[in-house]
Order: C-alpha cells, then structure tokens, then sequence
C-alpha cells in the first residue's frame, strides 16, 4: 500500500515501543525507511525488541529506558536523541490499564493509568514540541486513544478520563501549533489483542469472547491495520490533516461497543477472580521486568 522509503529520513519516537501495538508500529516505519527511537521502563524488554526488529527489518533503531511519569528523564532522553539530530515524528503509544469497579479502586489504581496515560503524554509531548518550536522544525505527532473517548467507560474510568484528556490535548494543540509546522492527529483503536494490555481488560476467554461480539465486524484488530493507519497519519503525504481523531474498530464504537458498561452482569465472584487473574498477570510482569 504505500512506496518503498516512504519514511526515508523519519526519526521517530514511539514510547511504549517495545510491546504490543508500539512494536508493530515500529515495525512498520522501519520497513518503511524510517529511523526508529523506542523507550519503556524495561531494559530487558527494549533490547529484545531492537534486536528482533533489527533482524527483521535492517532498520535503525535505539531504545532508551525511560520513565515518561518524570519530566527530568525525558528531558535527558530528548538530549540524547537531539545530538545526532531532531526527531520529526512521536508517537504517544505507552498506557496502562485494567478493569476495576470504581469503587474498589484506590488512589495508587487511579495515578497509575493517569499518570501515565495523560500526564507522561503531556509531558513528552510538551518536551518534544517545545525544541520543535524552538528551531523553526515540522513535525507530526500521534496519540493511541480508545473508542470509548466519546462515550466514558464504566470499570475503566481512569482510562476513559485519561484518554479523553489526550484527546483534549491533540485538538488544542493542532490549533496552537498548527500554524508552526507541528501536526497532531489521533487514533481510537477498538479491540486489539496484546499481551500484558489484553490480559488486564480481559482476563478469561469468556470476556474476550463478549467483548469481541460487539464489534460489527466480527472480530478483533490486526496489529498491521493500525500501524497502516499510524504510517500514513506521519507521513508528508497528508499534511493538510490535522486535529483528527480517527476511530480503527470495524464499527465497534458506533455499536455502543466500545463501552465495559456489559460487565455489570458479572457477580462479587467473578470480580474477586478477575481481580486474583490481574494480580497474577501484574506479578508476572514485575518478575520479567526484575
């Protein structure tokens, strides 16, 4: 679908690059020219990811371990990459998130999606667009939302408000940078499968199985569908787009699907064991990143 160095001279920035959707990005704007910067807050995790990109693709790419919860360290990240030249494109992809009635959920729950979905967003943002400014440079930014944007979603109101406010920021900032060369555009994934990420929304196939039937479709996202997306939302080929916020769910959305609000049907049961498989999933995690 699109020609062969399409991103020739791209240097982008794609936080959360070693995993799930951020990886199939990357994978993607390497195979088309592009030289690819990735950060997350596991070493292990990173290296691996270069390594299998760079032997699959025979692109450029470096990994930065990097907290994007703390200014100062994005900031010394930025520093790093700006020696060998500016970055022209970034890609807020790093999130988290897992399903919790509301009132179950603590304070500690709440930052740690906020934190990092709207705050670390920002803060990357500001930092990249603030040098962007500076030296008169164009560049393109994008955002990964979710579908629920439009609508909230009950037992993940912390996602749903943090997202929504990366949404707010992508439509003011189009507006206050637009006229300097900087674009923001946005996608609102529906479903699409990823470890870690789907382990914590979907714990058991059963509520894999519900969640995907209400998409119109049928079924769940190809990791390749939304990197399509992301490579012609950087690419020059659109410059003229800007502020958008484009949906990539086969319809789920305009189904009302988009929403958890189906999980109300689960008992105190069935919470207390999603609760013990996300546990689980959360111990794995702190394990491999150890």
């Amino acid at each position: 679908m699109f020609q062969k160095d399409l991103l020739k001279g791209y240097r982008i920035l794609v936080t959360g690059g070693g995993t799930g959707l951020g990886k199939a990005m990357s994978k993607k704007f390497l195979e088309l020219g592009a030289e690819l910067f990735i950060c997350g807050r596991r070493g292990i995790v990173l290296e691996a990811a270069c390594q299998e990109l760079e032997e699959k693709t025979g692109g450029k790419i470096s990994p930065f371990v990097c907290d994007i919860r703390v200014p100062q360290a994005i900031d010394e990240m930025l520093e790093e990459i700006w020696l060998s030249g500016p970055l022209n494109g970034l890609v807020n992809n790093a999130a988290g998130n897992f399903i919790s009635k509301s009132e179950d959920l603590s304070p500690r729950g709440f930052d740690a999606i906020s934190n990092i979905v709207m705050s670390g967003t920002f803060y990357v943002t500001r930092a990249c667009g603030a040098r962007w400014i500076a030296n008169g440079d164009n560049a393109s930014i994008i955002s990964i939302l979710a579908n629920y944007i439009w609508t909230g979603s009950a037992y993940l109101t912390p996602s749903a408000m943090a997202k929504a406010g990366v949404s707010a920021m992508t439509q003011s900032l189009a507006v206050e940078w637009g006229g300097r060369g900087i674009r923001l555009n946005a996608i609102a994934p529906g479903p699409f499968p990823t470890k870690g990420a789907w382990d914590r929304l979907m714990p058991n196939a059963n509520l894999s199985d519900k969640y995907t039937r209400t998409v119109p479709m049928g079924r769940t996202g190809e990791h390749s569908e939304l990197a399509n997306l992301a490579t012609f939302l950087l690419s020059d080929e659109c410059k003229f787009l800007n502020g958008a916020i484009i949906p990539v769910d086969g319809g789920q959305w305009l189904n009302g699907g988009g929403t958890f609000s189906w999980l109300e049907d689960l008992n105190d049961d069935d919470w207390k064991t999603i609760r013990a498989q996300i546990k689980q999933s959360n111990d794995k995690d702190k394990t491999e990143r150890s």
